[in-house]
């Protein structure tokens, strides 16, 4: 007999239901201590967002840090400031957008964390200077990389899926939170239409819809299905 080869393809339904169902577990423990790392993490790359927008426009990362209370800040000098105070809530949301994809259509999961987390530990050997945030970077790093280096491909597969669908779910919601609910707080979209004028809310809003239309594509790319061949016994 001739060689023959057999495309197995996920059905979409199926993986649709694995996302809805880790959404419903993480909206359920939203807020708590189960999902506080997870948050943090989003917040993580919140920051690194900004630092990576402001070394891109041509200026300097003073310093960045992350708090226990899920929040942070990045010092900076130079740059387009218009283009770095965007790209918090939506760099941010484009990375777990990235991740989600990936876990659910990559075949090198492995290699895509160990990426991920060797970009955690970079960032936090550069710039992060405060306690918690230098504790907290690393410690995730060497996680993630442990994740990737002796667990079995389906753990990686998982965090992958896992941190995309947190930040699918935490960005929009804190951009709505942060930029419209609560317009007066000193938030990125505060800053930018103190600076550039539009107002909080305009700033907010154009996010919000932006982050909505990347959470549309994310799933939509995600849930295409991925073929995986699997080879038949051949004879001679």
């Amino acid at each position: 007999m001739n060689p023959a080869n057999t495309q197995i393809e996920e059905h979409p339904l199926v993986a649709l239901l694995g996302l809805a169902v880790l959404a419903a577990v993480l909206m359920w423990l939203g807020g708590s201590p189960w999902t506080a790392p997870l948050e943090i993490l989003v917040v993580f790359f919140h920051e690194a967002s900004h630092a990576l927008m402001t070394l891109v426009t041509g200026g300097k990362v003073v310093s960045m840090q992350v708090t226990v209370e899920r929040g942070g800040e990045v010092l900076s000098a130079g740059g387009s400031r218009f283009l770095i105070l965007s790209a918090g809530y939506l760099g941010s949301l484009l990375i777990g957008a990235a991740l989600l994809v990936a876990g659910m259509r990559s075949r090198h999961d492995r290699a895509i964390l160990a990426v991920v987390a060797l970009f955690m530990a970079l960032a936090t050997v550069l710039f992060m200077r405060n306690l918690f945030g230098f504790g907290y970077g690393m410690a995730m790093a060497v996680a993630l990389l442990a994740i990737a280096g002796f667990l079995p491909e389906q753990a990686s597969d998982f965090s992958l899926r896992l941190i995309g669908v947190m930040s699918l779910l935490y960005v929009p919601r804190d951009i709505f939170s942060d930029t419209i609910e609560r317009s007066q707080l000193q938030s990125d979209a505060r800053m930018l239409a103190e600076e550039f004028g539009g107002g909080t809310w305009l700033w907010g809003g154009l996010w919000l819809l932006a982050s909505l239309l990347i959470c549309y594509l994310a799933v939509r790319w995600s849930l295409r299905p991925r073929r995986r061949s699997a080879a038949l016994a051949t004879q001679l």
